[in-house]
């Protein structure tokens, strides 16, 4: 862990990210010195609510892009504001309950 005092875990709620291998009740490492960069997998906070999505960052517009091709790429709508909260380092799953 290279950022103990910044580093978070975070249970997820659902099937966004499925096809990179991140499931519901999987828990995450989230570390929130890091700076996010294109690419990377982060927890967002859009409207309030926490979102887990591939950052899309190019020529200056930002858009969180889901690994199931049933979500829809979210995109900053006039007003709107999307918070990237911390990057994902890791997943844990759990194998049995």
């Amino acid at each position: 862990m290279s950022h103990p005092q910044a580093t978070f875990l975070m249970r997820v709620s659902g099937t966004s990210m499925q096809d990179a291998g991140i499931g519901d009740g999987d828990m995450l490492v989230i570390d929130r010195a890091i700076k996010p960069r294109h690419g990377h997998v982060v927890v967002a906070v859009v409207d309030g609510e926490y979102t887990v999505k591939y950052l899309h960052h190019r020529a200056g517009r930002v858009r969180l892009k889901a690994a199931n091709p049933t979500f829809p790429d979210i995109i900053p709508k006039d007003g709107q504001t999307i918070e990237v909260w911390g990057v994902v380092t890791s997943c844990i799953k759990r194998f049995i309950t």
